[in-house]
């Protein structure tokens, strides 16, 4: 099984700058290096939307809403992924989860929130 905990969100005004954590932990955490793994995020009344990807050999790409604002990086010997988030913006402000790409359902944790308010 594989636990993920999300951390770091927070109340940030437009123009603002967030980093968030991902802790990949239990019995199949030694697997993370070879896992691809992405940031997501769901804001109210809407679809869990997908933002940024990392592979596991660290080629990144991301959804075209943050690019150029977000860096998604990982850390293979702390089981971390990281999402630096720079310019925020109102829009921005969901719950932010992380998980493989493609997605494990069974994976999801509770997510962080990040409120961006003027």
């Amino acid at each position: 099984q594989v636990q993920l905990v999300e951390s770091g969100g927070g109340l940030v005004q437009p123009g603002g700058s967030l980093r968030l954590s991902c802790a990949v932990s239990g019995n199949m955490a030694n697997m993370f290096r070879f896992w691809a793994m992405g940031w997501y995020r769901q804001a109210v009344g809407n679809q869990r939307e997908w933002l940024a990807r990392i592979t596991a050999d660290g080629n990144t790409d991301y959804d075209d809403s943050v690019k150029g604002r977000f860096t998604i990086s990982r850390d293979n010997a702390e089981n971390t992924v990281y999402l630096q988030m720079n310019s925020l913006k109102p829009e921005d402000t969901a719950v932010y989860y992380c998980n493989l790409v493609p997605p494990n359902n069974q994976y999801w944790g509770q997510g962080t929130q990040v409120t961006v308010y003027s």
